[in-house]
């Protein structure tokens, strides 16, 4: 009889169209997290679940019927009621209960699938919907969990320290370089402890296989860990197709964050003394300092490009190159260039060597400049790419069926 129960309700779930409610602390396309939960939502749409979205107030977000639940804006900087206000939000003594339980009442979501939810939103969303009776994921853009400052740096330098020991972020006073805002975390950290976590999420989700690794290091426990790559947007997909090409220029290009942890600095000394073009697009706190010390007939900084011009640059990019210094997660850079059919020049570190294959790129250890210009010169002397191949591999692997298939087996094995 207990059995016939159990296949009774898989197989209820099997058909069912859950009812889904997404968590990111925006709602416009800010950042990678912001990508992800914005495709997502027109992904499951598509597939008949009924979808809504829980976020921070902001002017930039995008129009949604559920904007009226959303918690108010609240800022870290300014006077002291912003930073208390700020603080309150952190451990969900805000208006956050209330506006998120009465989405919960409303909306009557199956499962509540969180994205970045720390400081302008608060893990206390996970224990509200866990509560309500909802099966409960995390899809992990950061190393927030692990890493109270979130990037697992200490003064541009690779650390784990916190992995083990917590205090070592108001020790080496991570956040901002501030005692004050390190403490903070480390109080965040420790109340929004795994062992309360684990207890509310059904599945840590980790783009990488890199992540998945460091959040079992980091004491969470393996049967709670899944691991699916990000996808790339099936409106992106068809624009691809209708506008590939073969032809390709002669430059490559650095398309993301202009900052220290990219490893900028280190291409840029090394693209100095090259003959090939290079094209840098994005913005960031190092940007103007960089045009003034580096721009030339060779290096072009051309700011912040909408999403048609990077594909415009992409397609007929030699290569793509990410010199990153930090622990990449799971790069939209690298699945979209790859898309185009651009090989990708990639530093191995965190998750970028899960992505990059001697057919479809180049890698080379970070922070070796000497390595680096090696990999530039072979790409563009001696190496030969299929462009056609590179793109059809990756369209087949980061499709938006694909993630959705292993998505839809995550949720259920959690029955």
């Amino acid at each position: 009889m207990l059995e016939s129960n159990h296949f009774n309700i898989v197989f209820w779930y099997m058909i069912k169209k859950e009812r889904i409610l997404l968590v990111n602390k925006f709602y416009y396309p800010r950042g990678g997290d912001c990508m992800v939960t914005l495709n997502l939502e027109k992904l499951l749409k598509s597939k008949g679940h009924d979808v809504a979205t829980f976020s921070m107030q902001h002017s930039q977000n995008i129009e949604s019927q559920y904007s009226p639940y959303f918690p108010n804006e609240i800022s870290f900087s300014g006077n002291i009621k912003n930073k208390v206000n700020a603080a309150k939000r952190i451990f969900g003594i805000d208006t956050i209960k209330t506006k998120f339980n009465q989405l919960l009442f409303d909306f009557q979501p199956d499962i509540v699938h969180l994205h970045n939810i720390h400081s302008y939103l608060s893990p206390i969303v996970a224990k509200q919907a866990k509560a309500y009776g909802c099966k409960v994921f995390w899809t992990m853009h950061d190393y927030k969990l692990l890493c109270p400052a979130s990037a697992c740096l200490n003064k541009n330098q690779i650390c784990q320290q916190c992995l083990s020991d917590k205090k070592q972020v108001v020790i080496n006073r991570c956040l901002k370089n501030s005692l004050t805002a390190s403490l903070l975390g480390y109080i965040e950290s420790i109340y929004w402890s795994k062992e309360k976590l684990e207890q509310w999420i059904e599945a840590f989700i980790c783009p990488s296989q890199f992540m998945a690794d460091m959040m079992i290091k980091g004491g969470y426990s393996p049967n709670k860990i899944k691991t699916r790559c990000n996808f790339i947007e099936k409106e992106k997909i068809d624009f691809i197709k209708q506008n590939f090409s073969n032809e390709r220029s002669n430059h490559y290009c650095f398309i993301g964050r202009i900052s220290q942890e990219k490893g900028i600095k280190t291409l840029l000394e090394i693209a100095d003394n090259l003959p090939y073009k290079l094209i840098i697009a994005g913005n960031g706190p190092l940007l103007e300092t960089l045009k003034k010390e580096y721009a030339s007939e060779k290096i072009t900084f051309t700011g912040h490009l909408s999403t048609q011009e990077v594909a415009d640059l992409l397609g007929k990019a030699k290569a793509s190159i990410i010199p990153s210094e930090w622990y990449e997660n799971n790069p939209l850079s690298i699945i979209e260039s790859l898309c185009m059919g651009t090989p990708v020049i990639g530093s191995r570190i965190g998750g970028i060597p899960e992505l990059i294959t001697e057919n479809n790129g180049i890698l080379f250890e970070p922070f070796d400049k000497e390595e680096l210009r090696k990999s530039i010169i072979e790409l563009f002397e001696n190496k030969k790419f299929d462009y056609e191949q590179i793109s059809q591999t990756a369209i087949t692997q980061f499709s938006e069926e694909n993630y959705y298939t292993h998505l839809c087996n995550i949720y259920r094995q959690s029955i």
